[in-house]
Formats: structure tokens, C-alpha cells, sequence
């Protein structure tokens, strides 16, 4: 198959979607100007710089404009991306339910908020690895908006450290998205040394 979006009469979604795969997923927690604890995933997320630190995401265009986190974050310029790993899989998909802007989706899915250091969202308790966001800039790219956000404070749990400091891969059990329903979990690692 060989595919020219500019022509290609349907949506290249699935295409990209089922092949930029597995994709790390951002929970991402915020709160309204009104107080509304808002947290959902977003599967278009990564690292964007690491000096500054910063990371994004991207929230899709809603037919009535921002999603309820793009619009948080846009009115208050700060955000939590909590890491998805294995034992918060079934928690992270409740909370990608459509749940109205007036309802916490952290009581939807009965999850326990956990103090922010830096910024006033709250973490999901016990999640391995947190990281408190300020925007730092907010782009729309075509049919998203592409977030970003400054790294002002970091969680991240003992036991994944090796005994000098470094985060250890091997104990973090980060859950992907694939396509569709199909999600995936760090079963099979292997290495390879970088050439000179």
C-alpha cells in the first residue's frame, strides 16, 4: 500500500496510530479554575527537551473546542504527568471515559490524589513516577494542540533507583498504547551498545 495524505480519502489516524507503536501514555492530571480535579491519558506524549526539561502532549480539537485538560492547562498553566505502569492500567482506561467538566475523574475511577510539591494539581497516589508541569508553550497543529510543559519538580519512587541514583529500566513496568483497545507492557527488553 502506498498512501498520499494529500489524496488518501480517508483519515490517516489508524495509519499512524497502528504503527508509531507502542506509545508512552501521559496521565495527565489538572486542575479547573473552579477546583475540578480533571485526569485522562493521552497517548501522544514524549520528552521534548531535557534542558530545559520539558515534555507534551497533545489533546485532539473537540467539536466544542479544548478538551477539559487542554483548557486547565491553558487557564492555569500547570499540570502533573503521572507514568502508567501495569498495576494502574484498568484506572488509566476508566479515566478516558467522557466524564462531564463538573465530575473529578480521580472519584470516577476511586483513585486517591496524592499533594503536588510545586504546582496545585494533584499526583495519582502511588504511581512510581510523577512530574509536575508549568506550560511552557501551547501550539495548535493541525487537528491538536500540542502542549508543553516545563519539568519543575520530579516524584519518583525509591525502588526504581539503582544504588547510585540512576532510574533502573529493568524495574519500571510502563504500560504502551498500540491500536485500537491494544495496549502493552515491558515484557521483553533487550540491549544494544551505541557505535562510537
Amino acid at each position: 500500500m502506498e498512501l498520499d495524505p494529500s489524496t488518501h480519502d480517508r483519515s490517516m489516524y489508524r495509519t499512524l496510530t497502528g504503527t508509531v507503536v507502542p506509545r508512552p501514555i501521559g496521565w495527565i492530571s489538572t486542575t479547573s479554575t473552579e477546583g475540578v480535579d480533571n485526569l485522562a491519558p493521552y497517548s501522544f506524549f514524549n520528552v521534548v527537551s531535557v534542558s530545559p526539561p520539558v515534555v507534551m502532549f497533545a489533546p485532539g480539537v473537540r467539536p466544542h473546542g479544548l478538551t477539559d485538560t487542554a483548557r486547565n492547562v491553558e487557564e492555569t498553566e500547570e499540570f502533573v504527568v503521572n507514568v502508567v505502569t501495569a498495576p494502574f492500567a484498568e484506572a488509566m482506561n476508566r479515566t478516558s471515559a467522557s466524564v462531564p467538566s463538573d465530575e473529578s475523574e480521580f472519584d470516577f475511577a476511586d483513585l486517591e490524589r496524592a499533594a503536588s510539591t510545586k504546582v496545585r494539581p494533584p499526583r495519582v497516589a502511588g504511581v512510581e513516577v510523577a512530574y509536575e508541569c508549568e506550560l511552557y508553550d501551547m501550539q495548535r497543529v493541525g487537528s491538536h494542540h500540542v502542549v508543553m510543559g516545563e519539568v519543575v519538580y520530579a516524584h519518583i519512587d525509591d525502588g526504581l533507583l539503582t544504588e547510585d541514583g540512576k532510574v533502573d529500566v529493568g524495574n519500571l513496568d510502563v504500560v504502551g498504547r498500540l491500536a485500537g483497545s491494544f495496549y502493552d507492557s515491558v515484557e521483553s527488553r533487550f540491549r544494544m551498545e551505541r557505535p562510537d
